[in-house]
C-alpha cells in the first residue's frame, strides 16, 4: 500500500534525493532555502497579477528549475487556522500531477506570525503534507483497476527543514492510518462488503505488533451481539454480505498507563432497512463505514509507532444494513449484550444498534483496564453535520467531562487540521429516548429524520449509555467509565459530498495528535 512518503532534507546543498521542482508553501513571496527567489517572483508577479493569489508555476534557478509558489493567504484573522496550510497543499495536488513534477521538494514558510498564531500554526508541516496526500489520494479500486504508477506517480515529498527537528517518521506513519481509513471508508460496497471489510484489516495488520481477530460465525454473534445481529439479519443469506467482528489489540511492553476503547460503526451498506431511504438518499450509503474505517486507521498509526504506556482495545462492527423479508422492523423488543431491552423506533437508525453492543463487550474489558477512556466512532447523525458542518462533534458523559476528554481532543484539533466540536449531554436526551410502557427499557430513536429532531446528534448518546450498561458507571458509581460519543457524519467526507466527497480519513490525525 505506497502512497508519497515525506522525506527529510535539512541542506539545500546537499540533497539526498533528485527533485524534480520547488514548492514554496507560504503567506509571502520569500523563501529561506532560496534568498533571491522572492526578487524573481516580485518581477513576475508584475506581470501576473495571480501570482500570490492562487497557486503559479514559473521557471526559476531552484532543483528542476521550477518554482510552484502555493500560497496560503492571510493567516492574523481570528478564525485563521492550520487548515489554511493544509487546503493551499491539497488544492495543487493536482497541478503536481498535470505540470508533471513527480518529486517535489516543499518548503513551508510561514513568516510575519506573532507567539500565538506561531503557536497556533506550529503544525504546517504536517499539513502541509497530509493535504498534498489528501489530493493525490485515488480510491483503491482506482488503484486495482489501473496502472497505480500512472495515477499516483507521486513516490516521495522532499521537506526543507534546517532545524532537523521534522519527524517525517510520524508523518508517514498518520499518512498511512489515513489511507487504510480511506480506503475502508471510500471503497464500494461488494469490494468492501463485512468480509471484504475484516480481509482488508487483517491483511493491514499483518506481521504487526497488533492483534487482529474476526468472528465469523452467525450464531455466535446471534448470542453475543443480538442488536448488530437484528440489523444484519436480513443480509444472513447473502454469503458476500454476512457481518463481521473485528476486534483489534495493541499492548505495548512495559509498564501500561493508559487504556483506549473504540467502538466503530462499519455499516457497509445502509439501505435504512424497512424504513427504507427514498428520494436519492441511499446513494453514498457505502461510506456509512467511515466510523469503523477511521478506528482502524487510528490503529494502523499506532502500530507504526508504536508508543509506550498506552493499550488500546478496538471493536468494529461490519455490517450491511440489507432489506428483506428477514428484516428488521420498528416496534420490534431486543435485548442488547448487556441485558437491556431495546424498543426499535427506525431501522434507518441502525448504527447505534451495533455500537451498543460493541460497548458493552469493551465496558467488560473498561471494568479491569489502566486509565479506560471509551469512545465510540461513527457516521451516524445528519444532525452532526447540520449543527457543526465539516467538524467532527464531541458528546460526552460526566466521567469523561470530569478529566476534560473532549478539551483536549479541541485542543489538538485546533492544532492538527483536524478540528471537533463538544458538545454537551443533557436531561432532555435521556428523556428522549425513555421506554413509553414496561414492556422495553429504552428506545432507539424517533421515526424522523435527525436533521429535523431537536437535539438530533446529542440523544444517540444517551442511547448508547442505556443500551450498552454504561449508565451503570456514572460519575458517582463506584466504577466511573469516561465515555464519549464521536459523530463523523459532517468531517468524514470532504464537502460533505458523501456520494462522490474524498474521504477525509477523520478523526485519524487528532487522536494522534491527543494520545499518541
Amino acid at each position: 500500500m505506497p502512497f508519497p512518503a515525506a522525506v527529510l532534507e535539512t541542506n539545500i546543498n546537499q540533497l539526498n534525493k533528485q527533485y524534480d521542482a520547488f514548492v514554496l508553501v507560504a503567506n509571502t513571496i520569500s523563501s529561506q532555502s532560496y534568498p533571491d527567489l522572492s526578487q524573481h517572483l516580485l518581477a513576475n508577479q508584475s506581470l501576473d497579477r495571480r501570482l500570490g493569489s492562487q497557486a503559479t508555476l514559473l521557471a526559476a534557478k531552484t532543483v528542476g528549475d521550477k518554482v510552484l509558489h502555493v500560497p496560503v493567504g492571510n493567516l492574523s484573522r481570528d478564525y485563521d487556522d492550520v487548515r489554511r496550510v493544509f487546503d493551499a497543499a491539497k488544492n495543487v495536488a493536482q497541478i503536481l500531477l498535470d505540470s508533471g513534477i513527480r518529486q517535489p521538494l516543499v518548503e513551508v514558510n510561514l513568516s510575519g506570525l506573532n507567539e500565538e498564531q506561531s503557536t497556533q500554526f506550529a503544525n504546517a508541516f504536517e499539513a502541509a503534507f497530509l493535504g498534498f496526500c489528501q489530493g493525490l489520494w485515488q480510491p483503491l479500486e482506482a488503484r486495482q483497476a489501473l496502472d497505480e504508477n500512472e495515477i499516483e506517480p507521486i513516490n516521495y515529498i522532499g521537506f526543507i527543514d534546517t532545524t532537523g527537528e521534522l519527524n517525517v517518521e510520524r508523518l508517514n506513519a498518520i499518512e498511512a492510518g489515513k489511507r487504510v481509513a480511506r480506503d475502508l471508508c471510500g471503497t464500494e460496497p461488494e469490494r468492501m462488503a463485512p468480509p471484504g471489510f475484516a480481509d482488508y484489516c487483517v491483511d493491514a495488520f499483518k506481521n504487526s505488533n497488533v492483534a487482529v481477530s474476526v468472528i465469523t460465525d452467525h450464531e455466535q454473534i446471534l448470542q453475543e451481539y443480538p442488536l448488530l445481529h437484528a440489523v444484519a439479519r436480513a443480509s444472513i443469506e447473502v454469503e458476500r454480505h454476512r457481518p463481521r467482528i473485528i476486534r483489534m489489540v495493541y499492548e505495548p511492553a512495559g509498564e501500561i498507563t493508559k487504556t483506549l476503547l473504540f467502538a466503530g460503526k462499519g455499516i457497509t451498506f445502509d439501505t435504512g432497512g424497512a424504513d427504507l431511504k427514498v428520494n436519492g438518499h441511499m446513494a453514498g450509503m457505502s461510506r456509512d463505514k467511515g466510523g469503523a474505517a477511521g478506528v482502524a486507521g487510528f490503529m494502523k498509526t499506532l502500530s507504526l509507532l508504536a508508543p509506550k504506556g498506552i493499550k488500546v482495545i478496538t471493536e468494529i462492527g461490519a455490517v450491511r444494513n440489507s432489506i428483506g423479508a428477514d428484516a428488521f422492523i420498528p416496534d420490534e423488543i431486543i435485548t442488547s449484550h448487556a441485558g437491556i431491552r431495546v424498543r426499535v423506533g427506525n431501522t434507518d437508525a441502525e448504527g447505534r444498534m451495533l455500537l451498543a453492543d460493541l460497548l458493552s463487550h469493551l465496558r467488560q474489558d473498561a471494568i479491569n483496564a489502566v486509565n479506560p477512556e471509551l469512545f465510540s466512532v461513527a457516521t451516524l447523525t445528519g444532525h452532526a453535520a447540520m449543527a457543526f458542518g465539516p467538524y467532527t462533534a464531541l458528546v460526552e458523559n460526566k466521567p469523561a467531562r470530569d478529566q476534560h476528554i473532549a478539551k483536549n481532543l479541541f485542543a489538538a484539533g485546533e492544532l492538527c487540521a483536524d478540528q471537533v466540536e463538544p458538545s454537551l449531554s443533557r436531561r432532555e436526551d435521556f428523556d428522549f429516548v425513555k421506554p413509553r410502557t414496561s414492556a422495553d427499557d429504552v428506545l432507539s430513536s424517533n421515526n424522523g429524520p435527525s436533521v429535523t429532531t431537536a437535539r438530533g446528534h446529542q440523544f444517540p448518546m444517551a442511547f448508547l449509555t442505556i443500551a450498552s450498561g454504561l449508565d451503570q458507571h456514572e460519575a458517582n458509581s463506584e466504577l466511573p467509565l469516561a465515555f464519549t460519543h464521536v459523530d463523523i457524519a459532517g468531517s468524514g467526507i470532504e464537502n460533505l459530498d458523501w456520494q462522490h466527497g474524498k474521504p477525509t480519513g477523520a478523526p485519524v490525525n487528532v487522536f494522534v495528535n491527543t494520545y499518541l
